[in-house]
């Protein structure tokens, strides 16, 4: 279990530091290193939800994770 803990740890604080960064306007909405960072912080937290059983947090991070792998394959094909 410490293995998803830490997982839980590292998706949660890459999303927060992710909007924080954002909302400061120091990475842009529509950036690679916001999607990637969204993309890799709900990954980790779809692992996480899915060790506590907890479907709800497992849809909730895993459509966060697709939306923000979408935007990311969008940005690389277009550049």
């Amino acid at each position: 279990m410490l293995l998803a803990e830490l997982f839980g740890t590292v998706g949660l604080t890459l999303l927060l530091v992710t909007f924080i960064l954002n909302i400061v306007k120091k990475i842009k909405r529509n950036s690679k290193i916001y999607n990637s960072l969204n993309f890799l912080g709900a990954g980790l937290l779809v692992y996480y939800s899915y060790t506590l059983n907890s479907i709800i947090f497992f849809i909730l991070e895993l459509i966060w994770a697709l939306v923000a792998l979408y935007f990311l394959i969008k940005l690389i094909i277009k550049k």
